[in-house]
């Protein structure tokens, strides 16, 4: 090999190591703060969660949603936060609408609320539950009651208790929750106004709402006061948020950063098998970034 091409071949090969660098090393817009959950390193990760974390600061998370207190120290030792508190007192069937509950979810909110307030984490996640029987204004009714005696906490501390918006469309857990009550943002956002508290909102889901509802952005706009966090996921499979899908998440995320949203955006994706999940988080960040 020649001098010339010798000199071609090695600017060719750093201009390909310095795009390869780049994406984890370039600055970020930041307008959308975001976040992400084990969910997205796969079903059956080899990555310890301490890995999870370096790598999720290297590409520019801020944080995870749905990390309990045990892992709360491994967060702080790479600069992330819990961007959502897992629910504590409550379950996927059953949550806010069960009164013969109400002290037990009272007690667990207030214990949690504490544990968040001495971390300054800024939120935790909550459900309606399963109706099994239970109609749509009874439980409004008992839901808007429990948060009414858990709101002052709250907002003393500064937490904010969101309620999260999900699908009854699909039976399989994987992909949605049968029988839930809050299955329409309508519902959700009723309840809020009812509660009338700055720190009682709602997280909406994206891909929940895209499958029970559609109209995504015009639903972001029209309910925004009421909304404190998002997560997203392909539609349809909860994969990727990229071209595979019938969403466009570039438009949303400038939806949501041309609303001025100051909170967070937590990716709850399942990688597509075969497809590198790091890769992904790191194409996931590219996204949002607008």
């Amino acid at each position: 090999m020649d001098r010339r091409s010798f000199l071609a071949t090695l600017a060719a090969s750093a201009a390909a190591a310095s795009v390869d660098a780049q994406p984890a090393d370039r600055a970020r817009k930041g307008r959308i703060k975001q976040a992400l959950m084990r969910f997205a390193f796969g079903p059956a990760p080899t990555l310890t969660f301490d890995d999870m974390c370096r790598e999720a600061a290297r590409l520019g998370y801020v944080g995870f949603d749905l990390t309990g207190p045990p892992d709360w120290p491994t967060l702080a030792k790479h600069g992330l936060i819990c961007t959502m508190a897992p629910a504590m007192g409550v379950t996927i069937r059953d949550g806010l609408i069960r009164p013969e509950l109400h002290q037990a979810i009272e007690r667990s909110m207030h214990e949690e609320i504490d544990l968040c307030a001495a971390r300054k984490f800024p939120n935790i996640i909550t459900v309606g539950g399963e109706r099994r029987g239970i109609g749509y204004e009874e439980g409004k009714e008992h839901c808007a009651a429990l948060l009414n005696r858990v709101k002052s906490h709250a907002e003393d501390k500064g937490i904010t208790i969101c309620i999260e918006v999900v699908n009854s469309k699909y039976k399989d857990p994987e992909y949605g929750r049968a029988d839930a009550i809050f299955d329409r943002l309508a519902w959700g956002a009723d309840v809020c106004r009812r509660v009338n508290s700055p720190r009682v909102k709602m997280l909406f889901d994206i891909y929940h709402v895209q499958i029970m509802e559609g109209d995504v952005c015009a639903n972001i706009r029209e309910y925004f006061p009421l909304i404190a966090h998002f997560h997203t996921a392909g539609v349809p499979g909860r994969h990727e948020i990229d071209e595979t899908q019938e969403l466009n998440y570039r438009f949303v995320a400038q939806t949501i950063a041309d609303l001025g949203f100051s909170g967070y955006v937590a990716h709850e994706y399942r990688p597509t098998p075969g497809r590198d999940p790091l890769e992904s988080l790191r194409r996931t960040v590219e996204i949002m970034d607008v």
